[in-house]
């Protein structure tokens, strides 16, 4: 069985999961709610068992207006009998498996561990008492924890967290590249090639507005932001946003862009890395999973403030033709989608042997 927390949207997570079916094809997908038309069209063709919140369109709409619903029916769901296979971070390692759970974690959940972070735009005010509400889903959740047989995790900062969270040693394995460079390419309307491209949906802790800032203190600059540009100001002409875009579409900002920029605190960080498949260098915040997928002066060049003035002052000295697109490209192999599954597939055999069952996924 496989297991992801909801198939509502179009980011990392959901093409870790779509990897974990592909090397998987014939395990069913559990999850909480699964909207087919905002998520990846890959997994209509999958065996996907969402919960009963599946009926309520609001909540395929927007998960996190069930926030209160999700850990009880997470936990009630029905888990046919073998190894569980769970991509999460936050609900999916709650599932009651009936064998080995081995849990892919992007991150123990922000809003628990990391509310300063996750909450960031409410006032401090709030955030405080907010924080102590949460306490008895704390619980919950490090209960979850305590019935998972083996960690993943996917990037040495996150297993530090998951260790901080629940005490638990996580083993290290990198997130595989989820877009193939190889596939079909589509032009974005009203862009033209060499700009610098920053990819994320539009989350407080995903910094697009820092990044958006700094472009606009380095004259001759242009960004175009895959996920939409920031609310509640007017940006300069050189600064794009694009939503809804088809992989197709994705992939063409990859291969006409000059480099890929991120300056959030990421669990892993897949856009550098999908970057790196297509020759592209990175410019990334010096922290999180990118002390794991970058690499100084040949795939990357690292911020070391997480402010808007430390990243224009880079670019203003930043010069991609610097780079080797094939060495960079070389960097990125590390991250192949044929390596992320051999690793997983002799993990469920190892968690399958050692319960004397046969794998569920």
């Amino acid at each position: 069985m496989l297991a992801h927390d909801y198939l509502t949207q179009r980011g990392g997570g959901e093409r870790v999961a779509l990897e974990l079916a592909r090397h998987f094809p014939d395990a069913p997908l559990i999850t909480s709610v699964y909207e087919e038309a905002t998520t990846f069209p890959e997994f209509a063709g999958r065996d996907v068992r969402p919960s009963v919140l599946n009926r309520w369109a609001v909540f395929r709409r927007d998960p996190r207006r069930a926030f209160a619903l999700l850990a009880p029916v997470m936990s009630r769901m029905d888990v046919p009998r073998g190894v569980l296979l769970a991509s999460s971070s936050g609900w999916a390692h709650g599932l009651r498996a009936h064998g080995p759970k081995v849990v892919y974690c992007h991150n123990p959940a922000r809003w628990l561990y990391q509310p300063d972070d996750y909450f960031r735009a409410l006032p401090r005010v709030v955030r405080r008492p907010l924080s102590a509400a949460l306490a008895p889903l704390r619980r919950w959740d490090r209960r979850a924890a305590r019935t998972v047989d083996v960690y993943l995790a996917n990037s040495t900062s996150v297993a530090r967290r998951i260790e901080e969270a629940y005490g638990v040693r996580a083993r290290v394995l990198h997130p595989p590249a989820g877009l193939d460079p190889a596939g079909p390419r589509e032009p974005v309307p009203g862009v033209e090639p060499g700009f610098l491209l920053t990819v994320g949906r539009r989350r407080g802790y995903k910094n697009t507005s820092l990044v958006c800032e700094a472009v606009e203190q380095v004259p001759g600059v242009r960004l175009v932001a895959v996920g939409g540009l920031p609310a509640g100001r007017e940006w300069s002409e050189r600064l794009t946003g694009v939503r809804d875009i088809s992989d197709a579409q994705l992939r063409w900002l990859y291969a006409n862009c000059s480099a890929v920029v991120a300056m959030s605190r990421e669990d892993f960080g897949l856009s550098p890395v999908e970057g790196f498949a297509f020759g592209k260098p990175s410019v990334v915040l010096r922290a999180g999973g990118y002390l794991d997928s970058g690499l100084e002066g040949v795939a990357t060049r690292f911020v070391d403030g997480e402010d808007a003035a430390s990243l224009a002052a880079v670019l203003r000295d930043f010069d991609p033709a610097q780079f080797d697109a094939e060495k960079v490209r070389e960097h990125g192999e590390r991250f192949s989608a044929a390596s992320f599954g051999r690793a997983l597939r002799e993990i469920v055999a190892e968690v399958s042997g050692r319960a004397g069952t046969r794998p569920g996924a």
